[in-house]
């Protein structure tokens, strides 16, 4: 099949070292979930909580790619990236989330690093995507000072099995998300409802995030070492005073407050002034451990936000195109917080390490036609180059998500993937969006043709 019309200019090249990836998470496609010896997550408890999880669904089987990797990584190949963001399921690989190691679920790792680089795709490991051993959270979970000691023990574990074929190690995925939304929000695991317990979640995320760092570079860690942040510019629904004063409190909420301790080694007073005794306690040195420098920051981007102070704004609203999630499809929101992040921060070189989006996919006659999809991440894509023009250190782009997959309190609703995933058979049919990817790829790369074709 031939790829689809470019529809950004054919003539703009990216850097000969821009990384190019695709992205995964372990419980939103591996399945699995009891298989040999895995323990137990906080996301296979929370999707047992009837009326959590829209369809009803759970991860139990997912993408089934633990015992399909194979296939995976054979399309990886195919598109012609050169990385592949994944992460590791931590009860899968410590089930009690401390003590004895599985030694079944590190052999699958090492078999998923070795067959990536036998592929010729880099590696990028994510230490916690979300699902920590439920075995820790009947202890306290991240609300506890204790899950922060596990989590450095983990990263030492998995860094003395794959440290060294791993090209960069992502300790957290979204700290916001775990923190607001699975511990103040209470609609992602482990559904809890408290401010005071977000905030020191939070705290000890980031606290555990240095912690490691410095423990994995005391061991002799080769790798790249960060972290990733769900960020956004931050829109005041209106001029009026009280929505600026709103988007301002939101922006500190959601970028500086996570920015601010990883650079400057401080929360933004504006926030804790508004937290009040829901602040974090925070120990002697956490700070400066929280500002051990970083080999990258990693961004998640999917669109702006927007403030309103009686809550009345609502993205169908806009006037813009609205993902299948509700989300407006706001590329230049990308540059905008990619050329603030270089402007307000000393910051190393910059990943966009998730951008993607979900829509009303259909599979007719054996083809996925998702020019959606297409537009979306030209645009997005557009919009990395057009901050690298400006002079942001934007170092690579990974697609979310190679594979349609579980999407967390969406169930199996959602699809993000280039992939589509027939969950009844497990089927994988490549979409337009994949094979205009490639041929992205293939422009920047210039090789004719690509090494392994697209329907491996």
């Amino acid at each position: 099949m031939n790829a689809p019309e470019l529809p950004v200019d054919p003539h703009r090249r990216f850097p000969d070292d821009f990384v190019w990836g695709v992205a995964t998470s372990s419980f939103q496609i591996e399945g699995g979930a009891e298989a040999d010896g895995k323990g137990a997550s906080i996301w296979d408890r929370f999707c047992r909580r009837p009326g959590v999880i829209a369809d009803g669904n759970n991860g139990d089987v997912a993408c089934d790619h633990y015992h399909r990797w194979p296939e995976d990584l054979d399309l990886i190949a195919a598109l012609g990236v050169g990385a592949y963001r994944f992460s590791v399921s931590w009860p899968r690989v410590q089930p009690a989330g401390q003590g004895a190691w599985n030694a079944a679920g590190l052999d699958f790792y090492e078999r998923l690093v070795d067959g990536l680089l036998a592929r010729g795709v880099a590696p990028y490991l994510t230490l916690n995507h979300w699902d920590l051993p439920d075995a820790l959270q009947q202890r306290g979970g991240w609300a506890e000072r204790d899950t922060v000691h596990r989590f450095v023990d983990y990263a030492l574990g998995m860094h003395a099995r794959l440290g060294d074929r791993i090209a960069a190690i992502t300790t957290h995925n979204e700290p916001w998300v775990i923190a607001t939304m699975g511990h103040e929000w209470g609609v992602f695991a482990p559904g809890l409802n408290s401010r005071d317990i977000a905030v020191q979640v939070s705290h000890h995320l980031m606290v555990s995030h240095g912690l490691a760092l410095r423990a994995l570079r005391g061991s002799g860690c080769r790798a790249r070492l960060g972290i990733v942040l769900n960020l956004a510019p931050v829109h005041a629904a209106t001029a009026g005073a009280a929505d600026r004063a709103m988007a301002r409190l939101e922006d500190g909420r959601l970028v500086r407050w996570y920015m601010d301790p990883l650079f400057y080694g401080r929360y933004p007073a504006d926030v804790l002034e508004f937290l009040g005794a829901d602040a974090p306690r925070v120990e002697d040195g956490d700070m400066t451990t929280i500002a051990t420098p970083m080999d990258f920051l990693g961004i998640n981007y999917y669109s702006r936000s927007v403030a309103s102070a009686d809550g009345t704004w609502h993205a169908g609203g806009s006037g813009l195109a609205l993902t299948d999630m509700g989300w407006e499809v706001f590329p230049s929101g990308l540059t905008e917080l990619l050329l603030r992040l270089h402007r307000d921060w000393p910051v190393p070189p910059l990943y966009v390490k998730e951008n993607g989006a979900a829509f009303r996919d259909e599979l007719v006659d054996g083809r996925v036609h998702d020019a959606e999809r297409v537009a979306y991440l030209a645009a997005h894509i557009a919009a990395v180059g057009d901050a690298l023009a400006q002079g942001v250190p934007v170092a690579g782009y990974m697609v979310w998500s190679l594979l349609d997959n579980f999407e967390w309190a969406s169930g199996y609703a959602k699809r993000f993937g280039i992939v589509h995933v027939d969950y009844a058979t497990q089927r994988r049919t490549v979409k337009d969006s994949a094979h205009w990817y490639r041929g992205f790829l293939q422009r920047q790369s210039r090789q004719q043709p690509l090494p392994h074709p697209i329907e491996a």
